[in-house]
């Protein structure tokens, strides 16, 4: 041990480390640890309890490991300037070895301040796990901040969006091609608060783009049953009346509404579609029933839309391709918290950054009682 000692670690070979684990009391590691996986000073000195429990090493002895890593520590703080010279620090807890940038990874919100998850005694291994001192991995409990003025900001959002899709229905009613003219064209077929938040954003922005598509195509009407023919309203005030009549009935027949030559996109589908996709990715992976039942209902939907003629089949493949995509790359984009490193992500998707900036990874999909269960749901689930 002695003579180890008067031997700068950084010169331990596998040879020094295999004497010291023997002076230690731990031969029966020498093979593995020094033969196997040739550890050395450095990488000796940088030992986690997480090594030495995780592939490839896989220790089964819960004493040796403790043991072990009781003399690890010891030597770790014999040595406390080689471990600063590379880049560590054991300031946060005893023993620990974390890389010294490892608040540098943390995730930072877009104020500037450390997540409250983040208290310094665990770093970052992924977007859902946590290492401790111990070197167990746990599942954090994230909280997450509600923040309810930007829900509030992308409800209004999205209701400012169906007011100008409601707008620009009416211009498009105006240009609704003559069904004398031009018969239908041949078909072979016939988001809790970040929830909120989430869905009021990719809704409004699938609806801003549904007014591009149907502005800038008019197709014929695609049914001989639809009785459709341009409407002028005259002035301004006129197309406005009309256009909060539409928004305040939701676009919906049921209320009143009727409407022609919106048919690029079909904005049923988009909101099938998205109730869909946030049905199957809020709720736990064991409801297997409801998603089903939910992927179902999504497809009959867009069946009946094409067997009423409402719609061209491009229409709603248009829709659904879309409506699925950009949901599918809100959520890799908020899950991964990619955007955080990439300043082009934050150029061309700011509505999103400001959104997302502050949601301090993935929303676990939990559910608790809003009041006290009833004693007879106590007696049957517990």
């Amino acid at each position: 041990m002695a003579g180890n000692n008067q031997l700068c670690i950084r010169r331990w070979t596998t040879k020094n480390v295999a004497k010291w684990l023997k002076e230690e009391g731990f031969c029966e590691y020498v093979d593995v640890l020094c033969n196997r996986h040739r550890l050395d000073g450095i990488t000796l000195l940088t030992l986690t309890e997480y090594d030495l429990r995780s592939p490839p090493l896989e220790i089964k002895v819960l004493g040796d490991i403790k043991r072990l890593m009781l003399s690890i520590r010891k030597l770790q703080k014999q040595h406390l300037d080689v471990l600063e010279e590379l880049g560590y620090n054991s300031d946060s807890h005893i023993g620990t070895v974390c890389p010294a940038g490892s608040l540098q990874s943390t995730d930072w919100f877009c104020n500037g301040e450390v997540p409250r998850d983040y208290d310094g005694l665990m770093t970052d291994l992924n977007g859902d796990q946590y290492q401790y001192a111990n070197g167990k991995n746990k599942h954090a409990t994230r909280r997450l901040d509600p923040e309810y003025w930007k829900t509030v900001l992308s409800c209004v959002y999205v209701f400012i969006v169906f007011g100008f899709t409601s707008f620009v229905m009416v211009i498009v009613h105006e240009r609704v091609p003559d069904m004398q003219t031009y018969p239908p064209l041949p078909d072979i077929f016939l988001d809790r608060s970040i929830l909120l938040r989430r869905m009021c954003s990719l809704m409004g922005t699938v609806f801003l783009l549904r007014c591009i598509t149907m502005f800038v195509t008019s197709l014929s009407v695609p049914g001989q049953h639809l009785q459709c023919t341009g409407k002028l309203y005259g002035n301004v005030w006129a197309k406005l009346q009309r256009a909060f009549a539409i928004w305040s009935g939701f676009g919906m027949t049921l209320t009143g509404v009727h409407t022609c030559g919106d048919y690029m996109f079909s904005g049923h589908t988009v909101v099938l579609t998205m109730l869909n996709f946030f049905v199957t990715e809020y709720t736990p992976r064991s409801w297997n029933f409801l998603h089903t039942l939910s992927w179902v209902l999504n497809l009959f939907g867009i069946f009946f839309i094409l067997a009423a003629h409402e719609h061209y089949s491009i229409d709603v493949f248009i829709a659904f391709y879309i409506t699925t995509r950009l949901f599918l790359y809100y959520h890799t984009l908020a899950n991964t918290r990619a955007y955080q490193q990439s300043r082009r992500a934050r150029i061309w998707f700011p509505m999103f950054s400001f959104f997302e900036c502050n949601v301090n990874g993935t929303v676990p999909n939990e559910y608790c009682w809003p009041f006290s269960k009833p004693a007879i749901l106590k007696r049957v689930i517990g």
